[in-house]
């Protein structure tokens, strides 16, 4: 058994995380580091506003972006809004 509930989605579990260790590191990427408090204020606001642009469930978001901590909170964002992340 893993311990994960398979009734929660990613999002959820990742923001329980954030909440329990919010200054533990998240994400390191050559010279960023980006703790899960930290990862996790900036999915939400990135989030925000792909609400606001129309992001829903089953919405597909295209992400062209370099290898970077930045697309960590890309990826999360599109998940908290109810998108599909889509790389290209």
């Amino acid at each position: 058994e893993s311990g994960f509930s398979a009734e929660r989605l990613a999002h959820e579990l990742f923001a329980d995380r954030a909440r329990e260790t919010p200054n533990a590191v998240a994400v390191k990427f050559d010279t960023q580091i980006l703790s899960y408090g930290e990862l996790d204020r900036q999915a939400n606001r990135l989030a925000h506003a792909l609400i606001a642009r129309g992001v829903g469930p089953e919405v597909r978001v295209a992400i062209a972006m370099p290898r970077s901590a930045e697309i960590m909170v890309a990826f999360l964002a599109v998940m908290k809004a109810g998108g599909v992340y889509v790389p290209l």
